[in-house]
């Protein structure tokens, strides 16, 4: 077993308190880490870290190319050790290796990106109506970013907060979630490595309702960044907005997942399988609403049970594994109430419903991929986000009514549909009510394309261009060249 300290003004500590947090390998149940269970008094010591980091030092007297060419050299220190971040991700929340070291291999690219992106963020020289004065706008950092992370993609979702905050020169403390802290600790030691002054990065483990609160409430802090449930962001949005902070949220979904009659079937069935299998159901994006044209439902339904029957559960550092364990206990014990409440309502389990018991999974975590057909969309698993490897199928007739069962939800996050029809790809995006709309795919993200909700899923939007002014402030700034005023009782 391994103690993990936390990363704070440049050094490795323990808690205040000295109180540890363990940490369980989903696959083996067994304990494997501690990490440091950090009080208000470990967050106030990276808040202030980070706010005397901002406000002088190297990292405040930097430019914005040198900034961006840190960032290019972080990249390369990720690209340098991503098995290792990749390892790190498999034994904390059980995602299978094979996606793990996919994303770790693709993270350089958020840093390559916004170092890139450092330099170029131009301000302007707007026309004026005040005769003799001189205008002009720039685009400032904000100053202390908290980021709150969860725990089913640890590094992917908290890079995409870090690389725009860092690129607009803020500085940040990432508080990740205590069931998935391991391999934040591990980038951290990166940031080291890479050079980066101490304090502009720190990293404070512990739970949400002790270090999260402290961070959110902090007043030196003046952005939080949060991924997580909406019950969360409403949380942390209401103690936000006490002291008027802004925040993002990338909430929870409920997303559409649509096959028209004209489909390529085949392929559609696979994407259904990466929609909400891949990462056993655990993504934000999941397609955990599938609605079939009901012209195509039994054959469909038939290829895909078939398919999934075949799905390997297991190790999932093993390349043979399809499908892995559930990331974390409670959330194992949330996804198997799920499947009795949609028996309870009437839906009937056509594959898996209930814990996987194969002799070789021993005491991990695991829930045999499940399917429901006969749902309605007033069902509870029809509304609510289960977060596992749990799919609920309706059908539909015409496009219309597919359009309004796909939007009858609090969430929009994401949706996706499958068909042969152009017209239809290009009119039928406009229509759902997402943040993401996928055509014959799912599940694709970039650092290029800006990602986030509607709704109930969320505030603002991270990756691509937009994400970099969600941590920038607008200054104007007027000059009166000729240092006079000629009556200071009017407007000039």
């Amino acid at each position: 077993m391994r103690d993990l300290d936390m990363y704070i003004d440049g050094g490795w500590r323990a808690s205040a308190t000295g109180r540890w947090i363990e940490t369980k390998n989903p696959y083996t149940n067994r304990v494997w880490a501690r990490i440091p269970e950090a009080s208000a008094e470990d967050v106030d010591a990276a808040v202030r870290a980070a706010h005397a980091a901002f406000s002088d030092g190297p990292w405040a007297r930097m430019t914005a190319s040198d900034r961006g060419l840190l960032l290019h050299r972080l990249g390369d220190v990720i690209a340098a050790n991503a098995h290792e971040l990749a390892d790190l991700e498999v034994r904390d929340n059980g995602k299978l290796m094979v996606e793990m070291l996919g994303q770790m291999k693709y993270l350089p690219r958020w840093f390559q990106y916004y170092g890139g992106l450092a330099d170029k963020i131009e301000g302007s020289v707007p026309p004026t109506d005040k005769v003799g004065m001189f205008n002009y706008v720039v685009h400032e950092p904000i100053g202390v970013v908290g980021a709150i992370t969860p725990w089913n993609s640890p590094l992917l979702l908290t890079v995409w907060k870090l690389a725009p905050a860092l690129a607009a020169g803020n500085t940040v403390v990432v508080k990740p979630s205590e069931f998935a802290s391991a391999s934040m600790l591990g980038l951290a030691r990166l940031f080291e490595e890479a050079g980066f002054p101490k304090g502009v990065v720190n990293v404070v483990t512990g739970y949400g309702a002790e270090a999260g609160r402290a961070l959110v409430e902090h007043p030196l802090v003046e952005r939080i960044a949060f991924t997580g449930s909406d019950l969360g962001g409403a949380k942390i949005s209401e103690a936000a907005g006490r002291q008027f902070k802004r925040v993002s949220l990338e909430l929870g979904g409920k997303s559409p997942h649509i096959v028209f009659a004209d489909a390529d079937i085949d392929a559609a069935v696979k994407g259904v399988i990466s929609g909400i299998f891949a990462a056993a159901g655990q993504t934000c994006m999941a397609g955990s609403r599938l609605l079939l044209h009901a012209s195509i439902h039994d054959a469909f339904v038939e290829k895909l049970v078939v398919r999934m029957r075949e799905a390997r559960l297991g190790d999932p550092r093993a390349a043979d594994t399809d499908v892995g364990p559930i990331a974390t206990e409670p959330q194992l014990a949330k996804v198997l109430d799920y499947i009795e409440i949609a028996k309870a309502e009437g839906a009937r389990c056509v594959l898996g419903g209930q814990r996987a018991s194969d002799h070789r999974l021993g005491e991990g975590w695991f829930v045999e991929p499940t399917i429901f057909t006969g749902v309605t969309n007033q069902m509870r698993i029809a509304r609510e986000e289960v977060f596992g490897p749990l799919l609920s199928i309706m059908t539909f007739e015409t496009d219309d009514e597919a359009v309004a069962i796909a939007n009858d939800t609090p969430y929009g996050l994401a949706a996706g549909f499958w068909t042969t029809d152009l017209g239809r790809a290009l009119s039928l995006p406009r229509r759902l009510r997402a943040g993401t709309v996928w055509v014959n795919a799912y599940r694709v993200v970039s650092y290029l394309a800006p990602f986030g909700g509607f709704k109930n899923s969320g505030i603002g939007r991270e990756n691509g261009l937009a994400a970099i002014h969600e941590y920038l402030e607008t200054k104007s700034v007027f000059i009166n060249p000729k240092s006079s005023i000629a009556n200071p009782f009017t407007l000039q």
